[in-house]
């Protein structure tokens, strides 16, 4: 492999050797002092399935030796039912892998259009659903944060410099030009998007136009086209159209995905960019007023093979409770475009209030209307013992220098405002210089730890499974894992519990990749990419969770 003699000069370096005792057999965290002098098994099409399982000794795989815990600290155990909140899309609640983890709220009587419990949820059975009415109507695309911003201070600041502009109102008004600048290029690719995805379903259509006079739509396959093409070598325009339908194939461009890409793309120019775009008609109620509470519905049979998002990150999180130890509240507060931070406050404290121990939040956004209603239900939660854990984000920006939200740092200094929240970021397979996954934000500041995040199997809508890539795969799984240390250890608090995740994880000393447009070529210490320099392994945080929970 190409990176075999990057690897012989690797060092592997873990924080202190920690024992303790377990089922009268003596456990060690995973030790690795040694250099890599021999090549990675590299991972087979078969093996791919549940690689972040795998261990970094016994498989030569940066995975979380989760099957390492299971085999050995929790083979002769059974954990407590711990609830994870999932605040994100819709969950598909029918799936067959997931129907059986889906938490019920005993205390209310489904489909009695009351409020048996008195929580300020009607028949919240299964948890809520905040882009909903009653009607049936679902909130599928909704504005960008800075769509928000220019709708609301547009005729505050719209043609003013910082001359024109008063004192008091100096920040806000950096904060809206910035938001204009985003909104600006993020118009202009948009407008290019659109443009391609139309000329793709255009040339997708003359090529089988084309070739159709040979073969017709339905029979072009690759080997058909192979044959024709070697038929009519001199055909200029049929050897054109073949190639491209080839494309078309290889690269998976078939007419529902182009379809789904032209209604992003056409819906980001008319909904999430669109400053005249109500996107809380569907609600009617006013996302400017945290006290407005009546709107939403316990319905989450929604448009979820559009809205997929939030049936993979379950899918990711209850895998990991290999003994079912873990059950889910859904909570959809996430269409295409941002969330309101009035729906995040709201889902936090729903989640804290329903006895959720963990609350994922695989989302992220660049800026923020109303970070004290989020800061305040961050805290809330931390009060009630809830840990939270974030996705850091796909745009492979260092955020020291590019902050996006939500975030426990406060706006005006690098403290944080509560210790119960953790930001993820993604790291791959293989030990060498691509283990940060190649999209993943970082950042020694912003980020906490990093958990695998390329091609995760989780769920698909409609009782079908795929893969998953990216940071919100890592948070799923390290939110899987912190709801393994509460099952088994339900005496730790939020605060020990991030802190175990951090503090146990495997730290790698060697460079990997961090281009930035001025040195294609950047490269950082692994351990200087997050506050913890490490890699999620559940098998050493079980041990310390296990040695702190004696104490």
């Amino acid at each position: 492999m190409k990176f075999q003699k990057f690897l012989r000069t690797a060092f592997l370096v873990l924080v202190i050797l920690l024992a303790f005792s377990c089922e009268k057999k003596k456990y060690s965290r995973i030790q690795l002092s040694y250099t890599i002098s021999n090549k990675q098994k590299p991972l087979e099409k078969d093996n791919l399935k549940n690689w972040h399982f795998k261990d970094v000794i016994i498989d030569t795989i940066s995975g979380i030796s989760l099957n390492r815990a299971y085999d050995s600290l929790l083979i002769h155990k059974r954990g407590k039912e711990v609830v994870v909140a999932i605040i994100d899309m819709a969950v598909d609640v029918t799936h067959k892998e997931l129907e059986n983890h889906i938490w019920v709220n005993i205390d209310e009587i489904p489909n009695n259009t009351k409020d048996d419990d008195d929580n300020g949820y009607i028949d919240d059975v299964n948890g809520w659903n905040f882009l909903n009415n009653k009607t049936g109507e679902n909130n599928e695309f909704v504005n960008y944060e800075y769509t928000r911003i220019l709708k609301k201070y547009n005729s505050k600041f719209q043609n003013k410099t910082i001359n024109e502009v008063r004192s008091e109102d100096s920040l806000l008004f950096v904060k809206y030009k910035r938001a204009l600048e985003a909104h600006t290029n993020r118009l202009k690719y948009a407008k290019e998007d659109s443009t391609y995805i139309t000329n793709v379903s255009k040339w997708k259509s003359e090529a089988e136009h084309t070739v159709e006079k040979f073969i017709t739509i339905e029979k072009q396959t690759l080997e058909r086209l192979d044959s024709l093409k070697n038929i009519y070598p001199k055909n200029d325009k049929l050897q054109t159209a073949i190639h491209r339908k080839s494309n078309f194939i290889k690269y998976g461009f078939t007419d529902d995905y182009i379809e789904d890409y032209k209604l992003k793309a056409e819906s980001r120019i008319s909904k999430l960019l669109n400053t005249n775009f109500d996107d809380r008609k569907v609600q009617g109620d006013d996302s400017e007023d945290i006290n407005d509470l009546e709107y939403g519905t316990p319905n989450f049979n929604v448009n979820t093979s559009l809205l997929d998002h939030g049936t993979k990150i379950a899918g990711i999180i209850t895998n990991i409770g290999l003994n079912k130890e873990i059950k889910i509240i859904p909570l959809a507060i996430s269409a295409y475009g941002d969330e309101h931070d009035k729906d995040i406050s709201l889902a936090i404290r729903y989640a804290v209030n329903n006895g959720a121990k963990v609350i994922n939040m695989s989302f992220y956004k660049t800026f923020i209307l109303n970070k004290k209603w989020v800061d305040d239900a961050i805290r809330y939660a931390e009060k009630n013992n809830v840990l939270i854990i974030n996705c850091a984000g796909n745009d492979d920006f260092n955020l020291n220098e590019n902050q996006n939200y939500p975030t426990d740092q406060d706006h005006n200094s690098s403290v944080e405002i509560s210790d119960n929240f953790l930001k993820i970021g993604a790291s791959g397979v293989y030990l060498d210089e691509k283990l940060k996954y190649s999209s993943s934000n970082y950042g020694k500041k912003e980020v906490d730890l990093f958990a695998p995040g390329y091609k995760v199997y989780t769920t698909y809508p409609n009782n079908e499974n795929g893969y998953m890539g990216g940071t919100s795969s890592g948070a799923a799984i390290t939110s899987g894992v912190a709801a393994l240390i509460y099952s088994y250890y339900p005496n730790l608090t939020a605060s020990q519990i991030k802190h175990i995740l951090m503090d146990s994880g495997l730290e790698y000393t060697f460079e990997v990749s961090t281009p930035t447009k001025e040195d294609k070529n950047k490269t950082t210490p692994f351990n200087q990419l997050s506050k913890s320099g490490k890699v999620l392994n559940a098998y050493n945080a079980l041990i310390m969770a296990d040695s702190i929970s004696r104490n």
